[in-house]
């Protein structure tokens, strides 16, 4: 079996991966700053401890991906199937970042963390969101059925919509102005 090239503490910046794509390896504590990976294939690298920093990472290839405790800043992520990255030592953080249509399905997320971060459309089902923070997200029609956000706290986002007999929500944390989004599937009016 070949073993894997690993790359320690490396920036890249400015580069395209969509028509040159990025060598298969670990990567160990690397930096991507404002690199196009729109559309590329990634599949089957390892990023350890990485950063991507004002990246356009949308639809690409992240079968058995591997991201361990990675972060994304400002980046632009939209339609990314993180259910199918590798699920060993899943650990992603996001900050100012645009997910829009990705989908985290019965991913653990128990490490992850969500900050400023538009979630349109993303779909949770059956994952595992215990105790993690939205903080200051839109999770406007994000999908949760079957996830587990039992102490998650939702307090500073909103446009959410779950349905609290569909999931497991014991001590979960909601502001006032979000309730109107756990009490849509009764059929209520309130004022």
């Amino acid at each position: 079996l070949k073993t894997m090239n690993l790359i320690e503490k490396q920036t890249y910046a400015h580069k395209n991966y969509a028509e040159q794509p990025l060598e298969i390896a670990e990567y160990d504590s690397c930096v991507f700053n404002n690199c196009n990976f729109a559309n590329a294939n990634i599949s089957r690298i390892t990023f350890v401890d990485c950063s991507f920093v004002n990246c356009d990472l949308s639809m690409m290839n992240i079968s058995d991906t591997a991201f361990k405790s990675v972060s994304f800043q400002d980046c632009k992520m939209l339609g990314l199937p993180f259910d199918n990255c590798s699920k060993f030592l899943f650990e992603v953080h996001f900050n100012d970042c645009m997910l829009n249509i990705s989908s985290f399905y019965k991913l653990n997320l128990k490490k992850s963390s969500f900050k400023n971060c538009s979630l349109l459309q993303v779909d949770f089902s059956g994952a595992d969101l215990e105790a993690i923070v939205f903080d200051d997200c839109n999770l406007s029609k994000a999908i949760f059925d079957g996830t587990n956000i039992e102490k998650t706290d939702f307090r500073s986002s909103g446009n959410y919509t779950i349905d609290l007999t569909k999931n497991k929500c014991k001590k979960a944390k909601f502001s006032k102005e979000g309730i109107s989004g756990l009490l849509q599937n009764f059929n209520i009016v309130i004022e």
